[in-house]
């Protein structure tokens, strides 16, 4: 072999090198992108209205749906905003995390069918500057994703009001 065909190969493992690590980078790239277009609330929009009421804005995501961070006993989460739940419904997996204790079960109807889940209690909940207290919800050991369902529970405590592509959740008088 002479020092052509060694500079050569290790020419060509560079390149192959410098492609993984193009590809890699944009991988990286494009995650954050794909994260922003499925929740452009992880740093949501907070105020103080002109009656001093907080306020929080929502942005739509591509999929339409209102997807946001939050806190659960000062734990950060994911929530979905679901005004068809009854109530805030949290996957099992999520509730050991936040070590929510259950008490009682009952069946639910759900978009999946029939499922058996267990009633608990948040002691606080939060969305940017709003706070909420002893909501009630439940464990539902049949979902799997990691984002819980913002049910009425929750919501039927705040004003909120759709614009557009925005949504605004106030906390009421």
């Amino acid at each position: 072999m002479t020092e052509d065909d060694s500079t050569n190969k290790i020419g060509k493992l560079f390149v192959w090198f410098a492609w993984i690590i193009a590809i890699a980078l944009l991988m990286f790239v494009f995650e954050d992108v794909l994260n922003q277009q499925y929740n452009p609330n992880s740093q949501p929009e907070v105020s103080l209205n002109s009656s001093g009421q907080a306020e929080v804005i929502l942005k739509q995501n591509r999929q339409g749906h209102y997807v946001t961070k939050g806190s659960i006993n000062e734990t950060p989460v994911t929530f979905l905003l679901d005004t068809g739940a009854t109530q805030v419904s949290i996957p099992a997996h999520i509730a050991d995390q936040l070590q929510l204790e259950s008490y009682g079960s009952y069946p639910v109807q759900t978009a999946n069918g029939r499922v058996t889940v267990y009633k608990t209690k948040i002691d606080q909940l939060s969305i940017g500057n709003i706070f909420l207290y002893n909501v009630a919800a439940h464990i539902n050991p049949a979902m799997k994703n990691d984002e819980i369902l913002l049910g009425m529970s929750a919501l039927k405590q705040l004003d909120f009001q759709q614009t557009g592509k925005k949504l605004i959740l106030r906390e009421p008088l």
